[in-house]
């Protein structure tokens, strides 16, 4: 009888304990899933737009249905932050060229000027990859009053340099047309101890699930830390569809 019992015994071990186990971890991995801060109200989205592109074809939002994509606002004739934001953005678009679905909007602020024939020129000369790459004019006002939808500034300054005040930040903007971004660092509700990285215990006070993540925003496109952690972003907004198709086929 007790060596019946002890197989038993052995067989739960090896079969069905694994399983339990397994189940709990996944269950415990979902529960502390990375996922990016939604930035804005409740509700807010990239509103729909219409512009036109380098190669005279009108881009509207449902050019960007169903894929991430990052966006900022430029003119070609800039003499100072633009050729860099460029360049960081055509960076992004290498390191993240293997990923599938993710696109890429650049909008010009000086409408008058940037027509699509010198966004194409402008294009050629920075060498930018065009096949999931926009650069848009289009109408000034509806330009500008896209900008803060992103939660960005644009408009004409004689001040500023080459006459047009813009924001140097990029924009990450989900598939449902939301604003998203990473955290810059956490904070424990309980204690108030600050760390770069989000832990599932305070390593102050020890309480458990007490930090919380103060979000980015945006990114500024002239510095090269801030372009990787970018990257990095994205690739963790990748991952946390892919959690959602998974456990979306789960459940069916």
């Amino acid at each position: 009888m007790h060596t019946k019992i002890k197989k038993w015994v052995l067989l739960f071990v090896l079969l069905v304990a694994p399983i339990l186990w397994y189940t709990g971890c996944l269950k415990n991995a979902t529960n502390n899933f990375a996922t990016l801060a939604v930035i804005g109200q409740e509700g807010h989205t990239i509103p729909e737009f219409s512009f036109i592109n380098q190669n005279k074809d009108t881009i509207t939002n449902a050019d960007y249905d169903g894929n991430i994509y990052i966006a900022n606002f430029i003119f070609t004739t800039c003499p100072t932050i633009c050729p860099t934001m460029t360049i960081n953005m055509r960076y992004i678009q290498h390191e993240l060229s293997k990923y599938p679905n993710i696109k890429f909007l650049s909008h010009t602020v000086n409408p008058n000027y940037d027509t699509p024939e010198i966004l194409k020129q402008y294009a050629t000369k920075m060498r930018i990859d065009e096949s999931n790459f926009n650069f848009v004019t289009g109408d000034k006002e509806e330009i500008y009053k896209i900008a803060a939808s992103y939660l960005l500034n644009a408009s004409e300054d004689e001040l500023a340099p080459g006459g047009f005040l813009h924001s140097e930040y990029l924009v990450l903007v989900d598939k449902e047309g939301r604003v998203r971004s990473g955290y810059s660092n956490y904070i424990c509700n309980n204690c108030g101890h600050s760390t770069k990285k989000s832990k599932l215990s305070c390593s102050n006070c020890n309480e458990k699930y007490t930090y919380v993540g103060n979000p980015v925003g945006s990114y500024d496109g002239t510095k090269d830390f801030v372009i990787k952690d970018l990257i990095k972003d994205v690739k963790v907004l990748l991952a946390e569809y892919h959690q959602d198709k998974k456990a979306t086929k789960n459940v069916e």
